[in-house]
Parts: C-alpha cells; structure tokens; sequence
C-alpha cells in the first residue's frame, strides 16, 4: 500500500451502529467540525480564507476536517479552474440541515461563557459571535 496515495473521501463507518448519537458524533464530532460548519454558513470559502479564520488550525487538520465533512456529504469541493487552481468550499443541501445543532451549540457556548467567566464577551477574532441566519 503506497502510503501517499490518498485516501478518497469513503464515508467513515458509524463505530457504534444503528446508534443515532455515534452516527452524529462520527459526522459532527472533532475539534473544528462545527466552527468550520458555521463558518461556511456564512457563506462559501476557500482553503486559505478558512486557514485565516481559524488561526490556531494547521493545514493538515483543516483538509483532513474538510475531507471528512465532504465525505459525509456535508461540505462540498468545487475547483474553480484547471490545476491549479482555488477550491471553494460550501455547505450542501445536506450540511444546511444540520445549522439548527450548529446554532444550538453555539448559543450554548455562549452562555457556558458568561457562566464561567462572568461578562465576557465572545472573542470576536474567532468569528463565532453572530447567530446563523
């Protein structure tokens, strides 16, 4: 097995099957999942655009977060041109389902905040302040 070649985007089989929470989880869960998913809610990117936003993400775990999301089905890869040449990322159909947990949970962040450090404000750099339309 030649370990450069890629991988392709094969959904990731549910490590817990027939159980709806670990399906979601295999979907949604990881460290940047949901902010990249409320990123692109707000509108389509690309790779470098989304790499500025999200200063503290690597390069590495943007594309692997990316490619994960796209084979779920959630995120769509569009090249713009011949190699090479920029990549737009946008939510599908499919990813716009799942802004309603987005939202949830970013509004739940909000409050742990406040709660656990008083009246601080969302950290407006990170872009994660304002609600999904």
């Amino acid at each position: 097995m030649d370990k450069k070649a890629p991988l392709g985007n094969l959904p990731r089989p549910n490590p817990l099957p027939g159980c709806p929470m670990a399906a979601a989880f295999a979907a949604i869960g990881g460290k940047w999942k949901l902010t990249l998913l409320y990123w692109l809610a707000h509108g389509e990117s690309h790779f470098a655009g989304l790499r500025r936003r999200g200063a503290p993400i690597t390069p590495k775990v943007l594309a692997e977060q990316l490619r994960e999301l796209e084979a779920d089905g959630l995120v769509e890869r569009v090249a713009t041109g011949p190699v090479p040449a920029r990549v737009i990322y946008r939510l599908t159909p499919y990813g716009a389902t799942v802004l309603p947990v987005v939202e949830g949970v970013r509004v739940w962040g909000e409050a742990h905040l406040e709660r656990t450090l008083g009246d601080a404000a969302p950290n407006a750099a990170m872009g994660c302040a304002d609600a999904i339309g």
